[in-house]
């Protein structure tokens, strides 16, 4: 994209962000997707205003881990499947990281028996693949937040949605 079709418009941009790109931008990467083979998609939809815990309430990485947890509850692998997991750095920490690592260990292993799970903590503009993520999770968020799913429509390779309280 950036050395093609949208080289003007992305050329001194160090990462595509959803909120930041034109609507065909986030049109063609979005109707790219539709291009990868045996992909799938999956989301986790939260709504804080529902959430009755105290305590993920007051520690928004625990609630990050928590909602984490709930979309790798979800992912069913092939036993004895290598997994390699690439999430936005978003916690600086090292404990913060390690935490988390765990809690989705945790959470993925009780419905996967995989040989072997990496997690990556990446900033987003090294990696497309999270800039892509970045651009589901917008498109996700004009669905449910705006009642706009122009942009999730776009993708139609399988999607399926959890939602937690």
């Amino acid at each position: 994209m950036r050395r093609n079709k949208f080289k003007k418009e992305l050329y001194k941009a160090t990462e595509i962000k959803a909120k930041k790109s034109s609507s065909a931008v986030r049109r063609y990467m979005l109707e790219k997707l539709n291009s990868v083979k045996d992909a799938k998609v999956l989301y986790v939809t939260l709504e804080k205003k529902k959430i009755i815990s105290e305590y993920l309430k007051k520690n928004k990485h625990r609630l990050y881990n928590y909602v984490a947890g709930k979309l790798a509850k979800q992912l069913v692998m092939e036993d004895n499947a290598n997994i390699e997991v690439q999430i936005d750095k978003s916690k600086g920490k090292q404990l913060l990281q390690q935490d988390f690592n765990e809690y989705f260990i945790k959470c993925l292993k009780e419905k996967s028996n995989p040989s072997k799970i990496s997690i990556y903590h990446s900033f987003s503009h090294t990696l497309s693949g999270l800039q892509f993520a970045d651009m589901l999770a917008w498109a996700c968020f004009q669905k449910f937040e705006h009642g706009d799913s122009s942009y999730i429509d776009l993708v139609k390779i399988d999607q399926e949605v959890y939602h937690v309280w």
